[in-house]
């Protein structure tokens, strides 16, 4: 069977996914839509040809039916795509970061309701996956623990999603808080960085970023860090792939890569 798969935008994460997808035996890239799309057709990749590219959702699912949109884009314009994609009985696999606890919820109810499956994850990449793993495990046995997340200069949304969902996992591991200690005067304010259960986060934009991450805890006489980097688009590719495949046999909203490959 070849699943058809429509890409959810043409910038560099998109292209990056555009590429993955021709590349597998069994996918079949058949459209990209952007809302700033210009062309009528976008090429693929290898230059083995190209594929119908628009600005509508609605219309290029009509013509191309596709059985999975793959989306990175953003906050504002995933929620419209995800509309239309369900309306037309199209599963979603979804990047995108920044998206509101009130859209997921809407988008958990909405899948199960119509019984079409979506994965929605902050970090495709497996290494990062088993590094939040990790984090949560070590989460039981400190008391103090902070998180740096770095990223590329573009990223629209700080802290990273991949942070907020590492620091969510390690303080349900957790009966209480982590200890955060007050500083009792900040020369620069904000330099503690953001704070939730205990956990601060600190978020670095440089251009020569793409994405990484690293935890420590600390304790009496020892400190941990646990760090994953992503040193190009194409570690997340493995991760889509098997996201895009999942999904077809999945009738819910499934959050995290990890519920895919057994960690959770």
């Amino acid at each position: 069977m070849t699943i058809r798969v429509m890409i959810s935008g043409s910038g560099k994460m998109g292209r990056e996914v555009l590429r993955a997808v021709a590349a597998e035996p069994d996918l079949e890239p058949v459209a990209v839509v952007d809302l700033f799309a210009t062309e009528e057709r976008i090429a693929l990749p290898d230059g083995t040809g190209e594929v119908p590219f628009g600005t509508s959702p609605a219309a290029l699912i009509g013509r191309t039916k596709p059985d999975v949109v793959v989306d990175f884009t953003n906050a504002d314009w995933t929620p419209r795509l995800t509309l239309e994609a369900l309306d037309a009985g199209v599963r979603l696999v979804i990047g995108t970061t920044g998206l509101s606890e009130a859209f997921v919820s809407e988008l958990g109810e909405e899948c199960s309701r119509r019984g079409i499956g979506a994965v929605l994850a902050a970090n495709f990449a497996i290494g990062a996956v088993l590094m939040q793993h990790m984090a949560v495990i070590a989460s039981r046995f400190y008391e103090n623990a902070e998180i740096i997340e770095m990223h590329h200069d573009q990223k629209a949304d700080a802290p990273s999603g991949t942070a907020l969902a590492t620091a969510r996992g390690m303080a349900e591991a957790r009966a209480n808080a982590f200890t955060h200690p007050l500083t009792q005067k900040q020369t620069l304010p904000g330099t503690r960085g953001g704070e939730t259960s205990g956990i601060a986060i600190h978020s670095v934009r440089l251009p020569g970023l793409v994405a990484h991450q690293q935890v420590m805890f600390g304790g009496p006489g020892e400190t941990l860090t646990i760090r994953h980097d992503s040193t190009g688009r194409e570690s997340f590719m493995p991760g889509v792939i098997l996201a895009v495949r999942e999904v077809m046999s999945r009738r819910e909203l499934v959050v995290g890569l990890d519920r895919l490959i057994g960690l959770a």
